[in-house]
């Protein structure tokens, strides 16, 4: 185990709003002392600015998130043609395939939250085409009116999710959702925690 420390920061790098509400949750399970999260607004931002956090990781932590989605066959495949040569300090964890897998895979947390069936979350979420999507199915079937009208877009809308997709899902990541439960059901989410386990204080 590698001891951080109290002089050497750590610092985040995530796509998007929602995938920083969730490496704060993960930070603070593992007591680690996360300081700024850079939030990228996309895959590209990030991807051209990767070479900067690994130079950056040569005085301090920097702890990156990014999605799978489509854009290799798997994590490993990722994270070498990104940055094939990556100094120790950068922790880069590739999504399989979207931040939502990782919710989803704590199942009965997410079917409460959701208001669905247990039985209707998949068990192996990193296997899922598009997380994303399946999220947005449970939600139609939701039996919580809100919760149907948070994050299911309207017909007219033009728009894939609810207006409210994003900090509902923000909401249950702080108050219900738990890493360690999720980690069962999600190979991916289970290595990000043995990562951040080696870095812990």
């Amino acid at each position: 185990m590698t001891d951080i420390s109290s002089e050497l920061p750590v610092f985040g790098v995530v796509e998007g709003s929602l995938d920083e509400v969730v490496l704060l949750r993960l930070a603070g399970d593992f007591n680690l002392p996360l300081g700024p999260v850079h939030v990228k607004n996309g895959k590209d931002h990030l991807r051209r600015h990767i070479k900067g956090y690994n130079q950056a990781a040569q005085s301090s932590y920097w702890i990156v998130l990014v999605d799978l989605n489509h854009e290799a066959e798997c994590a490993p495949d990722l994270i070498d043609n990104w940055l094939p040569k990556r100094i120790p300090r950068l922790i880069f964890r590739v999504v399989v395939r979207e931040v939502e897998a990782w919710l989803l895979a704590d199942r009965e947390r997410i079917a409460h939250f959701l208001g669905v069936s247990e039985a209707r979350v998949p068990r192996n979420p990193d296997l899922l085409d598009d997380p994303k999507r399946k999220v947005i199915e449970l939600a139609k079937k939701s039996r919580k009116r809100k919760i149907i009208e948070d994050m299911v877009a309207r017909i007219d809308s033009g728009r894939i999710i609810g207006n409210a997709y994003t900090s509902r899902l923000s909401d249950f990541v702080r108050s219900d959702w738990c890493p360690k439960t999720a980690a069962n059901n999600s190979d991916s989410l289970k290595r990000c925690l043995k990562r951040l386990a080696e870095i812990r204080r």
